[in-house]
């Protein structure tokens, strides 16, 4: 029995080239609720390592937007590559990045 088509595609899960409209905004609230996350703690009258260096982060609205959807890549053409490349971005900090790419 031959193959059926499917199995000469290739990859199954393609990742589009760019974000799109929505999961820019969705990015953007992100940035935002964890702004109001930090602020919150800040509030509490907390003091810790980790919010001191959270502090340190740029807000949302400073970011410049080549920082808030794309990340340093030393591999990468440009040296950027889109967040949405990046295993659990959703997860990780990425709002410094090395300045001058």
């Amino acid at each position: 029995m031959f193959p059926s088509r499917p199995n000469f595609v290739g990859l199954l899960w393609k990742t589009p080239w760019r974000l799109s409209p929505t999961r820019k905004a969705n990015q953007r609230a992100r940035l935002k609720r964890v702004d109001e996350v930090i602020e919150t703690v800040r509030q509490s009258g907390v003091e810790c390592r980790s919010l001191n260096l959270a502090l340190a982060l740029p807000k949302e609205h400073e970011m410049d937007p080549k920082d808030k959807y794309t990340t340093f890549n030393a591999s990468s053409r440009g040296y950027r590559k889109g967040i949405h490349k990046v295993p659990k971005w959703t997860r990780l900090t990425m709002r410094v990045n090395p300045r001058g790419f």
